[in-house]
């Protein structure tokens, strides 16, 4: 499968980004438009098209970042990456596709998706797969760009204008991360697919307590739906329940991955979580649901 870059559009014209290549490596060094607004790849290798002042939440800082890579990569959801993977794929089997991963965080859920892919277990041909992995969080992006060097890699707002035209996207997917319905649907093609995974009831309630996580809002599939009314329309869900067992340590990982991680530190939740045992039986239970464009014709 080879991989191209995107249309990308200019966060302060709307004019389209042209890659600006390296002369030794070839490698896209910098994006610019004809207004003359350039854009230089980061060290690491992502792209910041965040302009203005931002969004209002607060973005995940590098000891969020470095917990959720731990956990992430010890394989605990790993049930659930290969279950999204599987729900895209359908929807990006034709020519040049393209999937965003709005809220990739530190892109371990587009891996899966690629990995997928590339796969023989994935059926047609995906030559020309365009993938978009977006996050407001830099810190996050550079282990993303690190994980998916195929992939462009953006440091935006979700509650901004998206930086892509309109109508050229195949797949979006939403994992635990806001979602800018209007957006979503200006970007994305009548026959596209939107992919949101959510938490459900009793999801991690064994150690969510203890932990200092939020709990889960009973009305959460009401609110998804109704943010999403008027422009998209349910397609299918899944719900995929994955048993656990958790190290004290993986727990703290698991609290400060989460929004928990804004408001408490490592040291501290060490010494709550002291009195749990060497390993937490702990359910995880998620729902992928998957949306269509309002007046799609979908089979």
């Amino acid at each position: 499968m080879l991989p191209r870059l995107p249309v990308l559009l200019c966060p302060v014209c709307r004019q389209e980004l042209q890659p600006v290549h390296d002369g030794g490596t070839g490698r896209v060094r910098g994006l610019a438009c004809r207004e003359r607004h350039s854009f230089d790849a980061a060290r690491q290798g992502y792209f910041n098209l965040l302009v203005g002042k931002g969004t209002s939440f607060e973005s995940d800082t590098a000891e969020m970042v470095a917990a959720r890579t731990a956990f992430l990569d010890a394989g605990h959801y790993r049930p659930l990456a290969d279950a999204l993977a599987r729900a895209a794929a359908p929807a990006l089997n034709g020519p040049a596709p393209t999937v965003l991963d709005s809220g990739t965080g530190t892109g371990h859920y587009l891996r899966a998706i690629l990995d997928y892919l590339n796969s023989r277990d994935a059926p047609g041909s995906r030559e020309g797969l365009a993938a978009v992995g977006l996050d407001i969080s830099k810190f996050a992006l550079r282990r993303a760009a690190r994980l998916n060097p195929e992939a462009i890699n953006l440091v935006g707002d979700v509650w901004q204008p998206l930086p892509l035209p309109d109508a050229a996207v195949d797949v979006i997917t939403v994992v635990f991360a806001p979602r800018n319905a209007a957006e979503f649907a200006r970007v994305l093609r009548p026959s596209g697919r939107l992919i949101v995974v959510t938490p459900r009831a009793g999801h991690l309630g064994e150690v969510a307590s203890q932990a200092g996580m939020l709990g889960i809002d009973p009305a959460k599939d009401e609110r998804l739906a109704d943010a999403l009314a008027g422009r998209f329309s349910p397609l299918q869900t899944q719900d995929i329940d994955v048993d656990l067992s958790l190290s004290p340590a993986d727990v703290a990982n698991l609290a400060l991955m989460g929004p928990a991680g804004h408001h408490t530190g490592r040291a501290a939740l060490t010494e709550r979580l002291a009195g749990l045992p060497a390993a937490s039986r702990v359910s995880a239970r998620f729902r992928i649901s998957i949306f269509v464009p309002s007046g799609s014709a979908a089979p």
